[in-house]
């Protein structure tokens, strides 16, 4: 058995998305001032990297995080690795590729991971994502969980009508995975993030086990 982590590590560096408060790492108390343990204290927006949104993120429902159920975030996924020349998952694209009949999670692995394999600290304008078109097609085909490889499964400027369609359907959206010691195919995920009350999103620690 691998066990793969597929999450994004936080500090003061990790991008987020335009106008979301940086992240603020730090240490408040230290020993080697005199106290009495080390104590850190960060400050970050909900949807910092890895994390998990919320239907109410959109308004599509009161539903928060502590909401989701965690069987939704636990159990067998597939990833659907994109071709590199994929500029956005639309319907087209996923019609192209090799989705299993009954995968009702589903992780896409775009050229996107090779920002985060690379170190890439800059927020990425023109990152590979889900078209309208394409999250009604995953609706139809009873897709529970999408999660992607950058900081938003909706194009750049074009955020509610996929968010909208996925999430008013009931489906998980897990964003800022990171797949770059992916491969295709079938794994188990697991998803936690923090239970925090009434909140639009959390982060979340990801991982994928490979029953090699």
């Amino acid at each position: 058995m691998r066990i793969i982590d597929v999450s994004l590590t936080l500090s003061n560096s990790t991008p987020v998305w335009p106008g979301d408060p940086a992240i603020q790492l730090g240490r408040i108390n230290k020993m080697e001032e005199g106290a009495n343990s080390n104590v850190s204290r960060i400050t970050m927006g909900v949807h910092s990297g890895t994390h998990i949104d919320a239907p109410v993120h959109f308004g599509v429902s009161e539903k928060g995080v502590d909401d989701i159920r965690l069987d939704e975030l636990i159990g067998p996924c597939f990833v659907v690795e994109m071709p590199d020349e994929v500029d956005l998952i639309d319907r087209q694209a996923l019609e192209k590729v090799h989705i299993p009949a009954g995968s009702t999670r589903l992780l896409f692995k775009t050229r996107n991971s090779k920002l985060w394999a690379d170190g890439i600290k800059e927020f990425d304008t023109h990152f590979v994502a889900i078209t309208e078109d394409a999250a009604r097609f995953l609706v139809e085909r009873g897709t529970r969980l999408v999660g992607v490889d950058y900081l938003s499964v909706a194009p750049y400027k074009h955020s509610t009508p996929t968010h909208e369609t996925l999430l008013r359907d009931g489906l998980v959206i897990i964003e800022g995975l990171d797949l770059h010691a992916v491969t295709g195919g079938y794994y188990s995920l697991i998803c936690l993030p923090l239970k925090l009350a009434g909140s639009d999103g959390a982060p979340a620690r990801a991982a994928l086990i490979d029953e090699v």
